[in-house]
């Protein structure tokens, strides 16, 4: 039973924080390995607030990458509209083009500050599990032989 429970402990302490999720350079790595969108989120859904705003950050994503594509979209249309015609550049559309693509930078600014704390909220919820907060795992030897102390 000893054994049993020493193994346990053992298995469920380095499980705890081999999952730590990473940021580098807009890539996800747990273990110094990549991992995708998809698998960070299956990782999160155990920390249901962690999830919902790594969600929210990646539907800024993706609402910021719209803003921004139809801004250029438009912008470039009403040059080429310009270049090839007589009428007066630049008109209406590009300043419309103009403003979408500057409401874009703020939306796209917003997206990785929800991100990271999705995932910081994700990694501290590791740590603080409640199970490893106050447990002690000691090797003792004295003239009766080699043992493991443990103190919950």
């Amino acid at each position: 039973m000893k054994k049993l429970i020493v193994l346990l402990v053992v298995l469920f302490s380095s499980y705890s924080f081999s999952q730590e999720i990473t940021i580098q350079k807009g890539r996800y790595y747990v273990n110094g390995q990549q991992i995708s969108s998809r698998e960070t989120k299956e990782k999160l859904a155990s920390n249901p607030r962690a999830l919902s705003l790594f969600k929210e950050g990646k539907r800024k994503e993706a609402n910021g990458g719209f803003l921004l594509g139809f801004g250029i979209a438009i912008t470039v249309a009403d040059a080429v509209k310009g270049l090839v015609s007589d009428v007066k550049y630049p008109g209406p559309a590009t300043i419309v083009g103009v403003s979408v693509i500057a409401l874009s930078i703020p939306v796209l600014i917003g997206k990785n500050k929800k991100m990271r704390e999705g995932i910081e909220m994700y990694n501290n919820g590791l740590k603080s599990t409640g199970f490893n907060d106050n447990l002690e795992i000691n090797i003792l030897a004295n003239q009766n032989g080699y043992g493991i102390q443990l103190r919950f």
